[in-house]
């Protein structure tokens, strides 16, 4: 009779990972029996915190969930808010939220990278000895996340948290002329960004194929960050008003994180393969040209070339914010006059890594 073989492997702490993690895996007969993914960092309680506020509070108290992604939860909370209120937001201020969110995408697509994620493929410990080896990779890196800096300090008014997004638009909004000096920044940028795809094109990638029910945002013609309908590529098509109606949010015993699923359907997908799987058509075409010639098909199911798919959209970020700047109308007021009531609004956008929601306000 064959032996029967048991394997377990713990990983106290997952290094280079936002946030606090362990993994857990149990193997029986070279099958995998169990897995845990374990968040063990401290609640925070953020929606606890927005009771009794008043709306106008919601951006800056949700910008702190993340320091990376502040753009992410500020856009589901206005988004939100708004679409309680029946506001409808102007081109122009719908253009400059584009513009932060291209920002953000690229000062944290970047960060993951070239400080996270490279250093696995290549065999470092970290970015520190990877600079070693790679001083020019490594700060070309740094200069391309100054890029995205820079464009979120110019419209959020910081890098980190900003503080000029406001339900119904901004504070304040910048003038043509003041996007002169970021112009040539961001061209530096989305040539950087091309080698950049270039670059993680040539890391090895084993032959790992998955089947995932991808979800997306999904918009008529953009490319989504924070408007769009919720698809999959398994038949999901809904408003984000119809969320909870799908998608199950439940407490596991192991980890502070909710675990979502789609309801009768189990587990999916989320953040930059998801995108790119369902949206490829909504990249600019300089964006298709750069994914194809790193030998991305439109459609990319190994999570390991998910580095690829990040850097593709890092370049469309380039590529987009430098778009909106040449075509960039000021808008006549900063932001739409607000009439707040009681109702209920729902949001969802595109973080850099994944899809965050915000439920009903």
């Amino acid at each position: 009779m064959p032996v029967s073989t048991s394997k377990t492997i713990k990983v106290d702490y997952l290094a280079r990972v936002e946030g606090e993690g362990a993994l857990y895996i149990k193997i029986a007969d070279e099958q995998v029996t169990d897995v845990q993914l374990k968040i063990f960092e401290p609640p925070r309680f953020f929606e606890a915190l927005l009771r009794g506020r008043a709306y106008s509070e919601a951006p800056d108290i949700t910008a702190r969930i993340c320091g990376i992604c502040p753009v992410a939860y500020q856009m589901s909370a206005v988004h939100a808010i708004e679409d309680a209120f029946e506001v409808t937001i102007p081109d122009p201020i719908r253009a400059l939220r584009r513009m932060i969110y291209c920002g953000e995408w690229i000062e944290s697509h970047v960060l993951h990278i070239y400080m996270l994620h490279a250093p696995d493929f290549l065999g470092y410990a970290d970015a520190i000895q990877m600079a070693k080896d790679h001083a020019e990779v490594v700060q070309r890196g740094l200069q391309l996340k100054k890029a995205g800096n820079a464009l979120v300090a110019m419209l959020g008014g910081r890098e980190i948290h900003p503080i000029n997004v406001r339900v119904g638009g901004f504070y304040k909004v910048p003038r043509k002329r003041d996007f002169t000096a970021l112009t040539d920044q961001l061209k530096w940028a989305r040539d950087a960004a091309l080698e950049t795809v270039r670059w993680v094109a040539t890391l090895p990638f084993p032959e790992f194929e998955r089947d995932y029910e991808f979800v997306a945002l999904h918009h008529p013609s953009d490319y989504p960050f924070n408007e769009g309908r919720l698809v999959s590529n398994r038949g999901l098509n809904i408003p984000v008003q119809d969320y909870n109606a799908h998608i199950v949010e439940s407490h596991v015993p192991h980890s502070t994180a909710l675990h979502s699923v789609l309801r009768d359907r189990g587990a999916y997908f989320v953040g930059p393969l998801a995108r790119y799987h369902l949206n490829f058509d909504r990249l600019s075409p300089l964006a298709q040209e750069a994914a194809q010639a790193a030998g991305l098909s439109p459609l990319c199911s190994n999570p390991f070339q998910s580095i690829i798919v990040r850097s593709v959209e890092v370049f469309y970020a380039c590529d987009e914010a430098l778009r909106l700047i040449e075509t960039y109308e000021m808008p006549d007021q900063p932001a739409v006059p607000i009439e707040p009531r009681a109702a209920t609004g729902h949001a969802c956008t595109e973080a850099p890594a994944s899809r965050h929601s915000l439920p009903p306000l």
